[in-house]
């Protein structure tokens, strides 16, 4: 069972590219972020048609995720629980059955943060607070659980080309890197690295500056795995060549294959 993370950057803009890399990889479950259209005027009909269900926490130009998957999706839910009041799309949770149990996946764009003094870096900490709790939450059940997306957190200065130029951002901020911890030390297992431990291993390229070209990339797009889930896991990779294609999105898709 193949499943995968991708910040395409905008539905509308990106569905061919999209459409395209379903074709190609076939995976069984595709977490999207950054999708920027409200649930009614998602195309929904495109991934249908390639055989996908399809679930949506949408919202008008900004943020939003959603769940593709060639099995029914059970018990979705909408929003990260925790705040009553936060009105951004940026989290949906669904299940899947397979032979070996239900598995679950939650969805999540975290917020970026930036500028630093500002309000966005405060509600980013609050936002992984409340993620942790419903992290904790999800382990208790003690059943195969994901967490995958994009946190807008570089882990390690392994994870960037030039982690001296991020010094300043609020992806690499000692608050956002230790939050980022405080979920592994719950008892989750980060799938690339557990997968590989090689430099330059990175999921988001800037378009400006060359980057793409110059291999000046970060590593934000990561796959948590409960024990349960840890344990079906088989392999996982990063599919960076979409990065150069047509129109692309500045990250690429993440995955990992699980014996499920």
């Amino acid at each position: 069972m193949k499943i995968a993370t991708w910040n395409i950057n905008g539905v509308k803009a990106r569905i061919d590219t999209v459409l395209e890399w379903l074709r190609e990889t076939s995976p069984d479950v595709a977490c999207l972020q950054e999708i920027k259209s409200v649930d009614e005027n998602f195309p929904r009909q495109p991934f249908e048609d390639l055989g996908y269900n399809v679930e949506t926490h949408g919202q008008k130009g900004f943020n939003g995720v959603a769940l593709l998957s060639k099995q029914p999706l059970e018990d979705v839910q909408r929003r990260l629980p925790g705040d009553d009041a936060d009105e951004q799309a940026r989290f949906i949770d669904a299940a899947v059955s397979t032979e070996r149990g239900a598995i679950r996946f939650g969805c999540l764009y975290l917020p970026n943060g930036n500028p630093l003094g500002t309000e966005k870096y405060p509600y980013k900490l609050a936002w992984m607070e409340r993620l942790i709790v419903h992290a904790e939450t999800r382990l208790r059940e003690e059943g195969a659980y994901m967490l995958l997306g994009d946190y807008n957190v570089i882990p390690e200065p392994i994870d960037a080309k030039n982690p001296q130029n991020w010094g300043d951002d609020a992806l690499f901020q000692p608050e956002s890197r230790q939050r980022f911890r405080a979920l592994e030390y719950l008892g989750f297992t980060e799938a690339v690295r557990s997968c590989t431990e090689a430099e330059e291993t990175y999921t988001f390229w800037d378009y400006q500056a060359g980057a793409w070209q110059k291999n000046n990339g970060i590593r934000i797009d990561h796959i948590l795995l409960s024990p349960q889930a840890t344990d079906l896991l088989s392999g996982c990779g990063i599919d960076k060549h979409v990065r150069g294609w047509e129109k692309p999105s500045d990250h690429v898709p993440v995955w990992v294959q699980l014996a499920a």
